[in-house]
């Protein structure tokens, strides 16, 4: 099947995931040594790691499994299959004989109704039960969602019933939170004045996925580490300068109540029956884009290896799983794949903006070796953490064999690196069980030690730097007044010791999404520099990334039915 040239018609995602006869999760995770008793049910097919179960794994004396991370080239606007990548990768791993486990994100559902779709995987590598996952799964994206606005609630009732605490009205951090794609709530005025409708100030909507709330889930260690790093959220600044938090305003424990079962992991599983976390699902052009690090912890203690993927491609979502997550959690990956695909490196080839997806599918060889300046960039950036990186060519149905190989030749022979055909989504693990073999030599072999791109105690503007000159490919960097006073508050503040997210278009290499390839000699331009406090990191915007997207022309929520017996449609 995918050495052929010719498109292979398979089933939708939904049609096949209908298909397949789950097992209880009960029954799921038995091999890897959890009982019912650690589990907390929703439904058959899936359940909650209970607090006892993760405490229990984290004094076991099991030794840590290998952590793979799953990251890829700059993207199309699709996606170019990482989670697809992640999950087939793991049944590639069991299929082998090994013991893996996956780790992804929870789906948001703007995007599920927007542009990308959902964040199940697909084909014949999708973590199940797929339509509940994509939808309203575990309550986790709400819980989140009524977190966040707790928080905008108590601070406007604040200041409504006297400001005590001398609240700028005017340097309020904290927006409202929507699990939506909404374009006309970016930028609101709220409370008409009087005494029934609040005090009036400008205001707006951020992506529950984009809050920093999600965040602080997905890097607390447990509840009493939440509720401290709930505390310390900066809310806004009174009228000194100085910061107000989440405790300042009496909003900390209620919060942590509201989060307290969105904190355990969520376990599912996949297409071939093997277990899997899905849990959390922090943006990588605004946060650190990787699922919990409780549930990577919990994996790790629990399989050989854990497979799990970072957003968007290497220069976001890797470089923060490094510097941040890695740093945070305390661990170190041993191996990468970096996904790429034809249709990518044609977009790059092609120096196509926006993407014309139907040109994307016309062969075109000449194009994909026109790309690989994308690809090796990012090969080259993730070589400079000390990790071994193998490629893994997910292979769509319109794909020449001529294209793929081109690609493969040019890892092996040009780069000097493994790299592997992936038909995971078509044939499932065994699709991945040449990239799984990859992986696991690439681990046995590798001489490199990890090491982080910039020492945290460095200063804002050197980390800054490292980023934009060493993952960007940024000649320079220049920092506005407005951020270069940031920056000196941030010091003051003392928060000069944390690591930095930049946040930056995921269309481009660059801070302009336009330009493809791996652009040179321009200057990344810092607008501002701002404290995720409670994360714990730093915030520098690079350009006006959208906090809160708006649907397309044909969103994928046209596209979407059910029938009188409750079959979906449209749902991918």
């Amino acid at each position: 099947m995918a050495s052929s040239d010719e498109p292979t018609e398979v089933p939708t995602d939904y049609e096949i995931a209908q298909q397949v006869e789950t097992r209880p999760i009960t029954e799921v995770v038995e091999p890897v040594g959890l009982t019912e008793d650690d589990l907390e049910l929703y439904g058959d097919e899936t359940a909650k790691l209970t607090f006892d179960a993760i405490e229990r794994l984290r004094n076991s004396e099991r030794e840590d499994g290998d952590v793979i991370l799953v990251t890829g080239m700059t993207p199309t606007p699709m996606g170019e299959g990482k989670t697809v990548t992640t999950v087939g990768l793991t049944q590639a791993f069991n299929h082998l004989g090994e013991n893996a486990l996956a780790a992804v994100r929870e789906p948001s559902l703007g995007p599920v109704f927007g542009v990308k779709g959902g964040a199940a995987g697909g084909g014949y590598s999708q973590v199940l039960p797929m339509e509940d996952i994509n939808l309203h799964f575990t309550g986790d994206l709400h819980a989140l969602t009524s977190a966040h606005n707790l928080v905008a609630t108590m601070l406007d009732n604040h200041i409504k019933q006297g400001n005590d605490l001398d609240i700028d009205v005017n340097r309020v951090q904290w927006p409202r939170a929507i699990d939506m794609n909404d374009r006309a709530l970016r930028e609101t005025v709220i409370g008409l004045g009087g005494e029934a409708t609040g005090i009036p100030r400008e205001d707006g909507f951020i992506l529950t996925a984009a809050s920093e709330m999600m965040a602080v889930l997905c890097l607390a260690d447990d509840l009493a580490d939440l509720e401290e790093r709930v505390g310390r959220i900066i809310v806004a600044y009174d009228e000194d300068g100085d910061a107000v938090t989440a405790d300042d305003i009496e909003a900390t424990g209620a919060v942590t109540i509201l989060l307290k079962d969105a904190l355990k992991p969520n376990v599912v599983q996949t297409i071939e029956g093997t277990p899997a976390f899905v849990h959390g699902g922090p943006f990588a052009n605004i946060a650190h884009g990787t699922n919990s690090l409780i549930a990577d912890e919990a994996a790790r203690k629990l399989s050989d290896y854990l497979i799990t993927e970072a957003g968007f491609g290497s220069d976001l979502g890797a470089e923060k799983f490094m510097n941040v997550v890695c740093r945070l959690g305390g661990m170190e990956p041993a191996a990468v794949t970096l996904v790429a695909s034809v249709r990518a490196l044609k977009y790059h080839g092609k120096d196509m903006w926006p993407a014309d997806l139907d040109a994307l599918d016309e062969a075109d060889v000449e194009a994909v070796r026109a790309g690989f300046e994308n690809l090796d960039a990012h090969v080259r950036n993730l070589q400079g953490f000390g990790v071994p990186v193998v490629v893994a060519v997910n292979r769509f149905p319109g794909d020449t064999s001529e294209e793929v190989e081109a690609v493969l030749d040019h890892c092996r022979e040009d780069l000097g690196i493994e790299a592997a055909e992936s038909t995971v989504f078509e044939e499932g693990g065994a699709g991945g069980a040449d990239l799984a073999e990859k992986l696991m030599t690439a681990i046995e072999t590798n001489e490199e030690t990890f090491e982080f791109l910039y020492d945290v105690t460095a200063p804002i503007e050197t980390k800054i730097e490292a980023i934009a000159t060493e993952i960007y490919g940024a000649d320079s960097v220049s920092i506005g007044s407005d951020a270069r006073d940031d920056i000196e508050r941030m010091d003051e503040l003392g928060f000069g010791d944390l690591p930095v997210v930049m946040s930056k278009t995921f269309h481009s290499l660059s801070d302009d999404a336009s330009k493809k390839g791996a652009p040179t000699g321009w200057d990344l331009e810092i607008q501002e520099v701002y404290p995720s406090a409670g994360a714990g990191f730093l915030v520098a915007l690079t350009s006006d990334v959208l906090t809160l997207p708006g649907l397309p022309d044909d969103p994928a929520a046209a596209n979407m039915d059910i029938d009188d017996d409750g079959t979906v449609s449209g749902l991918f």
